[in-house]
């Protein structure tokens, strides 16, 4: 049983992390939110997630990522700082998930948030452009509420069922690598047509 519950506590982290590399504050929000009402224990190490001034620091915050992630180049300011915020909320996310069940280093579990949150994010973040040109900037606001609706879910599975919750951040991941060379090539391609001597076009 401890065993069952420390991979619980692992795959479900991982899902948190792949949450906050699409919004860094939702699953914060959430899993503090849900210590708050004793849905899950943090523990006393990260029972500050559900304090008051933390939740209401972290609403406020997700309301402007709400809102600024649809608004064209204010999307990019807000990636741009998300490189660091998204890896530091998902190495927190990690940590926290793993703290009671598992006997894996914190720091260990930091690293691996971290990566997982900042790999998600990257991904999203070098798509962007190529979603803004294709689509002369509508689809931001589209694929934006996408991502706020995968976060929320991503969230709720790594809660409820952690293996779900794995095995679609491991799709997420793939998704967007595929997507993320897309993205390169195309931006690739633009630049070339933009150069006096440029050459043949990788095709997207």
């Amino acid at each position: 049983m401890e065993i069952t519950s420390a991979v619980g506590a692992v795959l479900g982290a991982f899902g948190l992390s792949g949450a906050a590399g699409l919004n860094a504050w939702l699953p914060l929000l959430l899993v503090g939110g849900a210590d708050r009402f004793g849905w899950i224990d943090l523990g006393s190490s990260y029972g500050w997630l559900s304090s008051t001034p933390a939740l209401l620091v972290i609403a406020v915050l997700l309301v402007v990522d709400l809102i600024g992630d649809k608004v064209p180049v204010l999307d990019s300011i807000l990636h741009a700082i998300g490189t660091v915020v998204a890896p530091t909320s998902g190495a927190i996310l990690f940590t926290a998930e793993t703290s009671l069940n598992s006997h894996l280093p914190p720091a260990v579990t930091a690293v691996l948030g971290a990566l997982t949150a900042g790999s998600v994010h990257i991904g999203r973040t070098v798509a962007r452009p190529f979603i803004t040109g294709t689509t002369a900037g509508v689809g931001n606001p589209l694929v934006s509420s996408a991502e706020d609706g995968t976060s929320l879910v991503l969230t709720i599975l790594a809660l409820a069922v952690p293996v779900l919750a794995f095995i679609a951040v491991v799709i997420l991941l793939i998704a967007l690598t595929w997507l993320a060379i897309r993205a390169t090539r195309w931006m690739r391609r633009k630049r070339s047509r933009r150069s006096p001597n440029g050459t043949t076009p990788d095709p997207i």
